[in-house]
C-alpha cells in the first residue's frame, strides 16, 4: 500500500472535507514525529492518514469506530502495525497504545483539533501567524476546543517529548501543509 492508494480510498469513503483535512494534518504530524524519533516516516504517515477512514461509515459510533478502520486498512494492504495503531487510537475499545507509533497516533489525533481551533479564532485565520505559546495557552483553557482531549495530548511524554516540543513539531508539520488544510 502506498500514499496515493490511501488517498484514493479516503476520497471514496469520506465526503466531509474537514475530516479529510484532519486526516492530512494527522499524517503530517505523524511523519514529523517519525523523522524526529527515527522511525519509518511512510508507515507512520499512512497510520495518520488512514486513522479516521471509517468515521462516516460507522456514523461516528465510537464503539465500532477504528475497529472497522483497522479492518479497512488491512484490506487495503496496510501493515498490521498500522492497523493496530488505528485500532488503539480510539480509547473506547480499551486497547492501550504500546508501540511508539500507536502512542504517537494516540496523542497526535487530538492535537490537530486544538491547533486548528487555535487558528480559527485568530483574526487572520492563518496558521502561519500562530505561535506555540498561543497553542499552549489554549491547551490550558479546558473549555476551548473541548473535544481535543488534553490528557491524550499530554501522553506525548510516552514518546519522549515534552508538551512544548510536541506542540512545536505538530504546529510546524501543519504549517508545512497549510494550503491543503485551508489554513
Amino acid at each position: 500500500m502506498n500514499r496515493q492508494e490511501a488517498i484514493e480510498s479516503i476520497r471514496a469513503s469520506v465526503e466531509n472535507e474537514n475530516l479529510i483535512k484532519h486526516m492530512l494534518a494527522t499524517e503530517a504530524i505523524m511523519r514529523a514525529l517519525a523523522r524526529r524519533i527515527g522511525e519509518n516516516e511512510e508507515e507512520w504517515g499512512l497510520a495518520g492518514l488512514l486513522h479516521d477512514i471509517d468515521v462516516e461509515l460507522t456514523e461516528s459510533d465510537m464503539s465500532s469506530h477504528s475497529k472497522l478502520g483497522a479492518d479497512l486498512a488491512r484490506d487495503m494492504g496496510a501493515s498490521e502495525a498500522i492497523a493496530n495503531a488505528i485500532l488503539c487510537h480510539n480509547a473506547a475499545h480499551g486497547v492501550l497504545p504500546e508501540t511508539p507509533m500507536e502512542k504517537a497516533l494516540f496523542c497526535s489525533d487530538p492535537l490537530t483539533g486544538l491547533i486548528t481551533a487555535a487558528v480559527l479564532v485568530r483574526p487572520d485565520k492563518k496558521i502561519d501567524s500562530l505561535e506555540v505559546k498561543s497553542v499552549r495557552k489554549r491547551f490550558k483553557e479546558k473549555s476551548f476546543a473541548a473535544g481535543a482531549n488534553r490528557e491524550q495530548i499530554g501522553r506525548c511524554a510516552d514518546i519522549g517529548l515534552e508538551l512544548g516540543e510536541f506542540i512545536t513539531i505538530g504546529l510546524d508539520a501543519m504549517k508545512g501543509i497549510a494550503p491543503h488544510l485551508g489554513l
